[in-house]
């Protein structure tokens, strides 16, 4: 309603000045608006320059935009401090009234006033006696209404009340314009934000270098007071913040950090693939978000082409700082996002694969180089044919397999069987042989190093397990691995992780072992020598491989493979293998078992000019036990002598003239290798290396 006011109520203020200098004022004021880009303090503002040019005791704004009523009321007033509408809902006021129906209310006498009697009882009871309010809108919006109030009654004129509303409506104006304005620099950053992360995409591939500066622009252009990027881990698959711009946070939160369990928001994004606006009572109940001071919360899930790649969360410590169209506009920066995390991701895997490639590459043109140069296993021995089924039986599993055996008796061999019948076949066989490494290097084999963790250490090396990572790592002589790093060993095999050398960051490895040794570990972990929980570790399916002095029957058979290997290597045409040479070659004791039966047959081809092959059959000295020289003595003491003696050579002779080792004649005579070797100098024993095959005596000499 619209009411003519008294002008002749003797109390009434007169204007405010001139018209004149009103005019030159509301100019002024239109001016301020308009330059002023950030309206959240607009309505301090209007007070300020509207008291230039009307006045007024009190003065309220209803913002359409903020939702919400403001109020400012002069000293004068009573309670001027406390706002007079609080605990009201908007809808029961006058300035929401106003702008919902776009009417003028001019109220000269607050008691003959029988509506808005909620509100106008809360200002009388402030000392207003008067009002008058106005819509504020334009032709493209409206904005909300403006209300002025007086202590005195019948305030304001027609006149007054039309210079007022001229006035409200060059305020609707400027704001307009401001909004404008705003509203345009808002768009064209927002566009340069699409177009940014369009190009970030093309430019950028490293992905938290690239997370990083996305999260600090959306920052910046959506306003708000902390943006992060929650990935899955590539090991694991539990949710980690990857990325994170919070300048003004707590440290709560911190890249790193595991997400799962903390906020069940995040989760929830990234299993349903739906976006989420929070509450302020959701917040709360969000894990530690709350506890960084948010109180509103956007996450969006960053969708590829086949999974969700992650969640971007949108953080403010102010309520309700999202608006529909911020979500919106965020659901296109997410879905760029992803496109950019997908490119990095897709990018990381095929350097990783060059990178592996590559590592590979050298690996095996040095394992070529070295190779021995076995096609096959060769022989129908039963021994052997017994240890190529247990081979069969372990292979489908991904076991760990320790094998034992003399040495040369063709242990890589059949690691290398049971990793071509495995399911990783297709993958990388990695080996090492423990003994040929210096103890202080070991370790950077077997797990790498980072640049500088050592002196010498130029550059970053990958160790033997992330070289067979989905393959197999053979370690051949793994009793050699001292004891201060045999606990890292078993820490790989139990937890399948690792840290590099000078590094704290944990790899993962899912390569399965297979280790060889010709020493008895068993004894071994007796003497303190090797730890137990380790060898049980590695003696889950022990496969032993018997000495060449076992299968005699696969001698020929060798003899044939090796003649053949080596003729065509050395461009030689030998096709007659004399008896008398292969009876020699199989009476041999062969102490050095495969590996000396091949080098015996390598050097053979090499002297044969003919088609026959020579082989220095003398040389072999196929008796099968040593020479010893004994030197009698009538005494007593010569006596105990002869009997030690003749104990010692027993030993010997039922240990096949094996000194050392677990079936050693020191072994058998309850004393150590040096004691026994020691006792034999003595005694005049000596042992030749040619003399070991059961059939031949002992030669003594005093």
């Amino acid at each position: 309603m619209l009411t003519a006011p008294n002008t002749d109520v003797p109390d009434a203020p007169a204007t405010a000045g001139p018209l004149a200098a009103r005019y030159e004022s509301l100019i002024r004021l239109a001016e301020a608006i308009r330059s002023r880009h950030d309206h959240g303090d607009l309505f301090d503002l209007l007070a300020d320059e509207l008291r230039n040019v009307v006045q007024f005791d009190a003065i309220l704004q209803y913002d359409e935009a903020a939702n919400k009523v403001r109020w400012l009321l002069c000293e004068g007033c009573v309670e001027p401090t406390k706002n007079p509408l609080s605990g009201l809902e908007k809808e029961q006021t006058l300035a929401w009234w106003v702008h919902a129906n776009q009417q003028v209310v001019v109220i000269p006498h607050i008691d003959e006033e029988t509506r808005f009697r909620v509100t106008l009882d809360r200002l009388k009871a402030r000392g207003v006696q008067s009002l008058c309010a106005f819509p504020m809108s334009t032709s493209h919006r409206t904005m909300g209404s403006l209300m002025i109030a007086s202590r005195h009654a019948d305030a304001y004129s027609p006149e007054e009340v039309r210079f007022i509303a001229l006035l409200v409506n060059q305020i609707a104006l400027a704001i307009d314009d401001a909004v404008n304005f705003q509203s345009s620099t808002r768009s064209a950053d927002r566009l340069r934000l699409l177009l940014d992360l369009t190009n970030r995409v093309m430019s950028t591939l490293d992905l938290r270098e690239l997370l990083r500066e996305a999260s600090a622009n959306i920052r910046r252009v959506m306003h708000c007071d902390g943006v992060g990027v929650t990935l899955p881990d590539a090991d694991t698959g539990t949710l980690r913040l990857y990325a994170l711009d919070f300048p003004e946070g707590k440290g709560i939160l911190h890249e790193g950090i595991v997400v799962t369990g903390i906020s069940h928001t995040v989760e929830k994004v990234f299993n349903s693939r739906t976006p989420l606006m929070l509450t302020e009572e959701e917040v709360q109940t969000d894990g530690v978000i709350a506890a960084e001071g948010a109180r509103s919360i956007c996450r969006f899930p960053l969708i590829g082409r086949d999974r969700v790649l992650g969640v971007l969360s949108l953080g403010s410590k102010r309520p309700n700082a999202f608006s529909a169209d911020d979500f919106a506009f965020m659901e296109q920066v997410a879905a760029q996002v992803a496109i950019a995390v997908e490119n990095a991701l897709a990018y990381q895997q095929i350097a990783d694969l060059k990178d592996t490639l590559a590592r590979e590459k050298v690996y095996l043109e040095d394992e070529i180089r070295s190779e021995l140069n076995f096609e096959e296993i060769v022989g129908t021995s039963k021994g052997l044919r017994r240890v190529l089924h247990q081979v069969e039986t372990v292979a489908p599993t991904d076991s760990t397999v320790l094998i034992l055996g003399e040495t040369g008796t063709g242990k890589e061999l059949i690691a290398r069987a049971v990793h071509n019948l495995s399911a990783r076949r297709a993958n990388a066989f990695v080996k090492l042989n423990c003994a040929a490494i210096p103890t202080g290097l070991l370790e950077s084999e077997l797990f790498g190093h980072e640049k500088g963790a050592f002196t010498g250490a130029i550059a970053q090396r990958v160790g033997r397990f992330e070289l067979a990572h989905r393959g197999t790592i053979f370690l051949d002589e793994v009793s050699e691995i001292p004891l201060e790093l045999q606990p890292k060993l078993l820490r790989v095999l139990q937890e399948r992780e690792f840290e590099r050398l000078g590094s704290t960051r944990t790899l993962r490895t899912d390569a399965r072992l297979i280790a060889a040794t010709n020493r008895d570990l068993h004894a071994m972990v007796q003497a303190q020598q090797f730890r137990a929980d380790l060898f049980y570790r590695l003696n889950v399916f022990p496969i032993r491989v018997p000495p060449l002095r076992d299968r005699p029957e696969d001698i020929p058979l060798l003899v044939r493979h090796f003649v053949q290997q080596f003729s065509r290597r050395n461009n030689r045409s030998i096709d007659t293998i004399p008896s008398e040479t292969m009876e020699g070659l199989v009476r041999y004791h062969w102490p050095g078992n495969i590996r000396e039966l091949q080098n015996v047959i390598e050097r053979a081809v090499i002297i044969s000019t003919g088609p026959v092959l020579k082989v220095a059959v003398a040389d072999l000295k196929p008796s099968r036990q040593p020479k010893a020289t004994v030197k009698p003595g009538p005494s007593l003491k010569g006596t105990l002598g002869d009997a030690e003696r003749a104990e010692i050579l027993k030993a010997l002779e039922e240990s096949k003239w094996i000194v050392a080792g677990p079936q050693g004649a020191a072994a058998r005579l309850g004393m150590k290798r040096s004691t026994l070797q020691f006792r034999m100098q003595k005694l005049g024993i000596q042992v030749t290396r040619t003399a070991q095959t059961k059939d031949q005596e002992p030669s003594t000499k005093d």
